[in-house]
């Protein structure tokens, strides 16, 4: 073990962790050929049982279930068009834990299927009642089976990647640690087949400047590849859960806290799960526009956004979806989830809310984007 991993916030987290949240991707469990693999399956099964019998609460978040109905439908490969790909996800998904409830069992674990859209990690209600749900079943030594529901998911409102979504189960769950596992054993910082050498540990985002990492592979199954999974170990350690990534066949190594893969320690402190989900995966509705004073007041102060600091509206967008605040210049300053419609905020732009609430109801003195709703970019 290298003495980096020794270091405080090291690779012992991972090895001591109370709750661990671990993805895998479809690269790692399917092929087009032979849909999923036992082999695959029964061996990270082995690994994440040894640690969920040992104490450790387990989540994990798989992918698979696109692929996994590829070959029972007779597609070649991964299709483009939603609509198949949500046909692909609702035959797959079935086959996908029927594998991992018989591998589990035979080590005397209890699995559940758990399905989530992005709302339910962003909308108050439905976050607390997913918080609940797992929380719960973690309590009861269930190891809960995490996917996106691809078979509703719009274009929209979907993660794009289980990555992403394995980053904000670890926020939404309170995890000690973030394990994102794929097909290669470590970050490099070029193509391992030329020589590449392993990047140990990141620190500071300065840590790869100037590294290029691949995309989705070859296969065909996945959606994912090295950049979404540095992108979410970052997510995770910037805002206060550290995580590593590895390769599958290493997960056990991982679990133990051994010198594998690339380790993402925490470079800031844990966050609200919308902010996250606002800063990193929100696709903004609109623009509004806002005056040098305004800009000033939310980037640098720390405060709610007024009609009165607001020159402009782009876009259509409804109370409660993510808008971008953008500078004078058009530079998009932070972003919120806005408390009116484009249509309302036209008659708004400039006023103060005394004024307005005064003229048009006390429904018009809240914020137009509240503090507590809102990150800066």
């Amino acid at each position: 073990m290298s003495l980096d991993s020794l270091a405080p916030g090291g690779r012992e987290v991972l090895r001591d962790a109370k709750r661990v949240v671990v993805k895998v991707g479809s690269s790692s469990l399917t092929s087009i050929k032979g849909g999923i693999s036992e082999e695959a399956v029964l061996s990270l099964v082995e690994a994440l049982a040894g640690r969920r019998n040992a104490g450790t609460e387990v989540i994990l978040v798989s992918s698979g279930a696109i692929a996994a109905g590829l070959a029972p439908l007779g597609l070649a490969r991964r299709p483009r068009d939603l609509a198949t790909q949500q046909a692909a996800a609702s035959v797959g998904q079935g086959r996908l834990m029927s594998r991992y409830t018989q591998a589990f069992s035979v080590h005397g674990i209890t699995v559940s299927q758990v399905l989530l859209t992005a709302d339910d990690l962003v909308r108050r209600t439905q976050h607390t009642n997913a918080f609940r749900a797992l929380d719960r079943l973690l309590n009861l030594g269930v190891v809960p089976i995490v996917n996106e529901n691809d078979t509703v998911a719009t274009h929209e409102i979907r993660f794009g990647d289980n990555d992403r979504l394995a980053a904000l189960v670890a926020h939404l769950v309170r995890a000690d640690a973030l394990l994102l596992l794929s097909d290669v054993d470590s970050v490099y910082d070029g193509p391992p087949k030329d020589g590449a050498q392993r990047i140990a540990e990141v620190r500071h985002a300065d840590d790869l400047a100037g590294v290029v990492v691949g995309s989705a592979g070859k296969a065909g199954v996945g959606t994912g590849g090295m950049a979404t999974k540095v992108q979410a170990a970052s997510i995770a350690a910037t805002s206060g859960i550290p995580a590593l990534v590895t390769s599958t066949a290493r997960a056990q190594e991982a679990l133990r806290g051994d010198d594998v893969g690339t380790w993402f320690a925490v470079q800031g402190e844990r966050k609200p799960i919308r902010l996250l989900w606002l800063a990193h995966l929100a696709t903004s509705r609109g623009e509004i526009v806002l005056d040098a004073g305004a800009v000033r007041a939310v980037t640098r102060n720390h405060r709610s956004l007024l009609p009165a600091g607001i020159t402009g509206v782009r876009g259509d967008f409804e109370s409660g979806d993510p808008v971008d605040l953008v500078s004078p210049d058009g530079e998009p300053v932070a972003r919120g989830l806005v408390n009116y419609s484009a249509h309302e905020l036209p008659k708004m732009l400039g006023r103060s809310t005394k004024e307005l609430a005064q003229e048009l109801g006390h429904e018009y003195e809240r914020e137009v984007v509240h503090v507590d709703d809102l990150v800066v970019l």
